[in-house]
């Protein structure tokens, strides 16, 4: 990533900006909130401001939320002056926290995703869709050499799934600073008057994000020939081509062309396993060369099982999971969604039921939930949920007393940018969704923010 002196050099056009990317993203006049990841850093700070800002004169609300990882001596004091600062800019403010143990290898990861995953829940919890992070150009810059370097650090981009599962289902995250400089930031903060933080980790050689933040000091202002990478701006140029993606929505099962790019097929993998770890580099370009070669195979990959015939490209749930490491009866509390195996949210008009895998328990249907399971691939049907009554012995696939929804392909249009708007996630594109869904993955140079055909970007990137 190369930084040009031009790139958000004029802090007196910076509120402009802003809410020029704001609008491009985000309703008006709406009762549901927008969230804030506020830290109480200068980056944060000034996204806080120009916010509420914004939303005052939207007509929305804004909630700022701050984690307290509970990893320095004055992170209660970082709390409370974060929540002075969101109070002041007229918003409303939550803290979190990131209680219990900490591991001794890998805490940055760790915390990040400790902070991800409170602040998707409170988002959540508050009916809010989009959650804004202030993530800059130069943290761009510096996650590039990062993975210069040998990080799996991923992309950052300006529109992109929460990263979190099944805790962020349904949330977008927002960064209308990327194409911001650090001291453009800073420069604009200093004209308002405004306070912020300085967290010591910044500059503690122990962390990576600090070395890279020290080495390119003194560069940042050097024209190299570069800008803004199109990643961030939302086109992956790596992931031209792609293939069409048809999605089962009642079953989670999906259908790719053989053509699908590596993402895509990554983000299709994890989605329909329903876990959150993407497959590694290496098991993924084998599998996908294999499908570019015409290969007829059957493999299992991210607790997703891949079934390539012909032109049939399969990706199932791999039953075979559920029997390894049986997951516990999921008891349902009455009106509380629960999330059973990543794919599938339930949730009851009374107490009394529990969702369990079909596996094991398919010769215990009633002959018509039978016929039901039959019309399924064979290998997908011990991984349909069936639900257990108390007292009852035999499971059913249904009952008017609970409501099901499949969300593998709610996921995988997040995933594979079919949604530009927070207007998607709350009515979502075409309208009703049909019991298959089908869309493209597929190069597209004008990508901005026109629906159609989209690529695909790093799935369940950190941030």
């Amino acid at each position: 990533m190369q930084l040009t002196p031009d790139i958000g050099a004029d802090e007196t056009g910076l509120e402009g900006r802003l809410f020029a990317r704001l609008d491009r993203r985000l309703r008006r006049d709406d009762d549901r909130p927008v969230v804030l990841a506020l830290s109480g850093g200068g980056d944060s700070v000034a996204l806080l401001r120009l916010a509420a800002d914004w939303a005052e004169a939207r007509g929305r609300p804004l909630l700022a939320l701050t984690v307290d990882h509970r990893l320095n001596p004055d992170s209660a004091a970082w709390t409370r002056f974060a929540g002075e600062a969101a109070r002041a800019s007229g918003a409303d403010w939550r803290a979190l926290a990131w209680d219990g143990e900490k591991p001794s290898v890998g805490l940055t990861a760790a915390a990040r995703a400790a902070r991800h995953r409170l602040i998707a829940e409170a988002a959540r919890e508050a009916g809010a869709r989009v959650v804004l992070f202030a993530h800059t150009a130069d943290d761009i810059a510096e996650a590039d050499l990062m993975r210069a370097e040998g990080s799996t650090l991923g992309r950052v981009r300006e529109w992109s799934p929460s990263p979190v599962w099944p805790e962020g289902r349904g949330l977008m995250l927002l960064r209308p600073l990327l194409e911001e400089r650090r001291e453009t930031l800073r420069a604009w903060l200093a004209v308002q008057g405004a306070d912020w933080i300085e967290d010591p980790a910044n500059v503690d050689p122990r962390f990576g994000r600090s070395r890279a933040r020290r080495a390119l000091a003194g560069t940042m202002g050097e024209t190299m020939g570069g800008t803004i990478p199109a990643a961030a701006r939302g086109t992956d140029e790596a992931v031209a081509g792609g293939g069409d993606i048809e999605v089962d929505e009642d079953e989670g099962a999906v259908r790719v062309a053989r053509p699908v790019r590596g993402r895509a097929m990554a983000a299709a993998l994890v989605c329909v396993g329903g876990g959150a770890t993407p497959p590694r580099g290496d098991r993924l370009e084998r599998l996908v060369e294999r499908l570019r070669a015409g290969e007829d195979f059957t493999a299992v990959l991210c607790g997703a099982r891949v079934e390539a015939r012909g032109e049939a490209v399969l990706i199932l749930r791999e039953a075979g999971e559920l029997a390894r490491r049986p997951p516990a009866p999921l008891a349902l509390r009455p009106g509380v969604e629960a999330v059973w195996d990543g794919r599938f949210v339930f949730k009851a008009r009374e107490a009394g039921w529990s969702v369990v895998p079909a596996r094991g328990r398919l010769s215990s249907l009633s002959e018509a939930d039978r016929r039901v399971i039959r019309s399924l691939p064979p290998a997908g049907r011990g991984a349909v949920p069936v639900l257990v009554r108390d007292g009852e012995t035999a499971p059913v696939l249904a009952s008017p007393e609970v409501k099901r929804r499949g969300l593998v392909a709610e996921r995988l249009r997040l995933a594979v940018d079919e949604t530009t708007h927070e207007d998607d996630l709350i009515h979502p594109p075409n309208g009703v969704k049909p019991r298959k869904l089908l869309f493209s993955v597929t190069d597209n140079p004008d990508r901005g923010l026109n629906p159609g055909k989209r690529t695909t970007e790093d799935f369940n990137e950190p941030a």
